[in-house]
């Protein structure tokens, strides 16, 4: 930690505090690259790096009526950040826990549309199955498996995306495997792949 550089800081914020307009100025670009630099090597992610940058600085706004002037500020300023780095991993956490990817779900488009299963085709099990899914998950497996349409005819009829869709054939060929065990299914992608 440099000693002037902490002395300068410090006179600043209080300077800030009394309501010196330059001297926090002076104060908030000497300190962003030194935040910039401190979040960054502990995200490694820019853009990530940038939003806590950011909160950072707002909070540091927001809060600074709290710093007290005859306390080092640097651990202040770093309190601040380690807990805005905190925050943004919570929040992306609940985020990811919410979200499902499906950029890349494993689930391949039919190169050319398969050929439809007749009702006479499937076993007394598939049937019972079938019906005990809820009526949107039953009608995107029933469109893309029985009747052949590709993701893309099927979404466009059930008026959804390709990724609800997808989405909603996916679920109901989980519960059908849970309901029907080792029965496999038509054209019905890995486990693994999907989720």
């Amino acid at each position: 930690m440099d000693d002037e550089r902490a002395r300068r800081w410090r006179e600043w914020m209080a300077a800030a505090q009394a309501g010196d307009s330059a001297a926090y100025e002076k104060l908030l670009v000497e300190m962003l690259p030194v935040v910039r630099g401190f979040v960054q090597r502990r995200l490694r992610e820019p853009a990530l790096t940038e939003d806590v940058v950011q909160n950072v600085f707002v909070s540091i706004h927001r809060f600074r009526h709290t710093y007290r002037p005859e306390r080092p500020f640097e651990p202040w300023m770093y309190a601040i950040a380690r807990n805005a780095m905190i925050d943004a991993a919570r929040t992306r956490a609940r985020r990811l826990a919410r979200e499902i990817s499906l950029e890349d779900d494993g689930t391949p488009e039919p190169m050319s549309p398969p050929e439809p299963i007749r009702g006479s085709e499937l076993s007394p099990e598939l049937v019972a199955a079938l019906s005990t899914l809820p009526p949107k998950q039953r009608d995107a497996v029933e469109m893309v498996q029985l009747e052949g349409l590709t993701i893309a005819e099927a979404a466009a009829r059930a008026g959804v995306t390709k990724t609800a869709l997808k989405v909603r054939a996916h679920r109901g060929y989980r519960a059908l495997r849970r309901r029907l065990g080792a029965l496999e299914l038509p054209g019905d992608p890995e486990e693994g792949d999907a989720e």
